[in-house]
């Protein structure tokens, strides 16, 4: 039950329906026994300033920023940690005493289950995703990482030397790129009905070395940002467990 002592935790984005954070934190919060919620709520661009300034004034922990909104919440930020400083997204907000301090977690999810140094990185995506798995990857030793977007001239780009394909575009039917076994494949899409996306779909039947889905990078990231607002440590496996479930 929630209550005038409840802390609460907010998902900000628009779309936001489709989203299994909000099953997975509150899970997480229940696991730890903390008196948390964790509640989406769908804000217009036009409106994100407001909703922002909002939170701050109601007493919110935090927030989560997803699609379209990860690049456009960093200029309303007190204070940003160093890879949403360079990369320009945040995922990830904390309020405190006042101020409003933006991360990003999504760049170290996708890092941390890959294996970048010397590796030729291609993103799909320009969006504020696909900028901090870029710099993270980056900073993890990548060889080369290269954007490519479904605006470009060139769209679908060629992938002749890629060894991991990183998808960070909203796709989940179709797969611009056909992954190939040497391949390490990362996709942040993700379906609610339990069945991989197309690109998942297409690495797994390839055989690539690494295949790794929109809900493991979801708990990766999710797990980082519950740390960030709470200062305990996630339950991995219970968050694991939750967005495991078909709706």
């Amino acid at each position: 039950m929630i209550t005038a002592a409840t802390r609460l935790v907010a998902l900000l984005g628009h779309p936001v329906s489709h989203s299994l954070s909000p099953r997975m934190q509150n899970a997480a919060f229940a696991a730890r026994a903390l008196d948390w919620a964790y509640v989406a709520c769908d804000v217009d661009p036009d409106a994100l300033h407001a909703a922002v300034a909002g939170l701050r004034a109601l007493g919110f922990a935090g927030a989560n920023v997803t699609i379209p909104h990860k690049g456009a919440v960093a200029e309303l930020c007190d204070e940003l940690d160093d890879l949403s400083r360079r990369s320009g997204a945040v995922n990830t907000l904390v309020f405190s005493d006042g101020r409003i301090v933006g991360a990003n977690t999504d760049g170290p999810a996708v890092a941390g289950a890959v294996d970048p140094p010397s590796a030729h990185v291609l993103v799909l995506g320009r969006g504020g995703g696909a900028r901090a798995v870029a710099v993270a990857l980056e900073d993890a030793g990548a060889a080369s990482v290269r954007l490519a977007s479904r605006s470009d001239a060139d769209w679908p780009p060629v992938d002749d030397d890629a060894t991991i394909l990183v998808n960070a575009t909203p796709l989940r039917d179709e797969t611009p790129v056909t992954p190939r076994a040497h391949q390490q494949v990362v996709d942040l899409a993700y379906r609610t009905d339990g069945h991989p996306t197309a690109l998942v779909a297409a690495a797994r039947e390839a055989g690539c070395t690494t295949v790794v889905d929109g809900l493991e990078i979801l708990v990766r990231q999710g797990a980082a940002a519950f740390e960030l607002w709470t200062g305990v440590p996630a339950p991995l496996e219970v968050m694991r467990a939750a967005v495991a479930r078909i709706v």
